[in-house]
């Protein structure tokens, strides 16, 4: 069995110190409130900036799951303690990567080379308390599995797309 290297695998930095730094981070980008937390099995996020509200949620582990479990070398079955160490470090390192996440669209939006909008479209909160990406995704899937699939370059054709002449 193959282990793959995950981003802060091993990393000892706490839930607490992620969430100070992710704040530091945002109000030096020009956020006005933050609030942070695990809801419903995701690390959330919630601010406001550049007047839109944003909502990240990132899915958290599930202490189930084969790789908390059981030995990624013999597949042999953890203690509970090994387990439950194991699924914090992962904890710990999806805040990380959210961390991460949210740093790199914001220097990006600093640099000039995007913006806000476009960095967190998917992400602002809408009216009813979804976000953009909970609307439009759903649609997005059924165009695809109607066949409605753009072109990657706008003037090109499907059949140049797809090799057809």
């Amino acid at each position: 069995m193959t282990t793959k290297t995950r981003y802060a695998g091993q990393t000892q930095v706490t839930k607490t110190a992620t969430l100070a730094e992710l704040e530091n981070i945002l109000e030096k980008y020009g956020a006005t409130s933050f609030i942070a937390g695990n809801h419903e099995g995701d690390a959330t996020i919630a601010f406001q900036i550049a007047g839109l509200r944003i909502l990240i949620r990132i899915p958290l582990p599930e202490v189930t799951e084969t790789r908390f479990t059981h030995t990624p070398r013999r597949g042999t079955a953890r203690h509970r303690d090994a387990v439950h160490a194991e699924h914090q470090t992962a904890i710990r390192a999806t805040w990380r990567a959210l961390l991460l996440l949210v740093k790199a669209k914001l220097v990006a939006v600093d640099q000039g080379v995007t913006t806000i909008e476009r960095e967190f479209l998917p992400h602002i909160l809408l009216p009813s308390g979804d976000t953009l990406a909970d609307v439009a995704l759903p649609e997005i899937t059924a165009a695809y599995q109607r066949g409605e699939v753009p072109a990657l370059i706008a003037g090109t054709t499907r059949r140049a797309i797809e090799g057809g002449n």
